[in-house]
């Protein structure tokens, strides 16, 4: 295989100010990685249909609010595509406080929301995304476009400005992956971000099977909220 076949280069669409950027290079898909999502994406999405019509049953009955939460993420190149999950917070949660990331024990969380975040069943929708190709299994987690930190001293980062993201852009976003799994939760995004180049560099079949069969353990533990060790 060429370096050209290797390294396919891809419109970045997302910035922080929402204007196009510069081009990131993407690596090529392995057919085996590919092959894996489209085999469990599609069983996953027949085995778990009666799953959804329950959550959907659920979070109706608990607030009358919509079934689905769908927004922006930024993918592979820089590509934006819509994400979406089952709604796990109050209608409007972000129309006072913006795109806050949850914390433990946080308000806005719904009763049932909070089952759907420990088990991660509020990301079953997203396996629709793998199956049309937006999202792996394995790779790193999809931001928002013009997603921003706030530092230790009340700074405000721009994600872009941070060490690791345009690398963790050059493989498509996953559902799971060494940061969702053994990164702790409240950590800076820069600590994040190396596990996310640790992938990028060492991804293979081997290591995505692996990440898989972790991540189920850690749904059937419902441990995906912990603050600490998942595993």
């Amino acid at each position: 295989m060429s370096a050209t076949d290797e390294m396919i280069a891809a419109p970045r669409t997302a910035s922080i100010n929402g204007e196009p950027g510069p081009l990131i290079p993407v690596k090529a898909i392995p057919p085996a990685k590919r092959a894996l999502d489209v085999a469990l994406s599609g069983v996953g999405l027949l085995v778990s249909a009666p799953l959804w019509a329950g959550l959907a049953t659920l979070i109706k009955l608990e607030d009358g609010g919509p079934v689905f939460f769908s927004q922006d993420r930024v993918g592979e190149g820089g590509q934006l595509f819509r994400a979406m999950k089952f709604r796990s917070m109050i209608p409007d949660a972000e129309a006072r406080v913006g795109a806050l990331q949850a914390t433990e024990h946080d308000p806005r969380v719904t009763r049932i929301g909070r089952l759907m975040r420990a088990t991660a069943m509020d990301e079953l929708p997203q396996l629709w995304n793998i199956f049309r190709g937006d999202m792996s299994f394995v790779g790193p987690r999809a931001l928002r476009p013009g997603e921003i930190e706030t530092g230790g001293s009340g700074e405000h980062v721009a994600m872009e400005e941070i060490p690791g993201y345009a690398e963790r852009h050059t493989v498509r976003p996953g559902l799971t992956g060494i940061a969702q799994i053994f990164a702790p939760r409240d950590v800076p995004r820069r600590h994040k971000f190396k596990f996310d180049r640790i992938y990028v560099a060492r991804q293979s079949f081997a290591l995505d099977l692996r990440l898989i069969l972790l991540s189920f353990w850690i749904t059937f533990r419902g441990k995906w909220e912990s603050r600490g060790s998942k595993t």
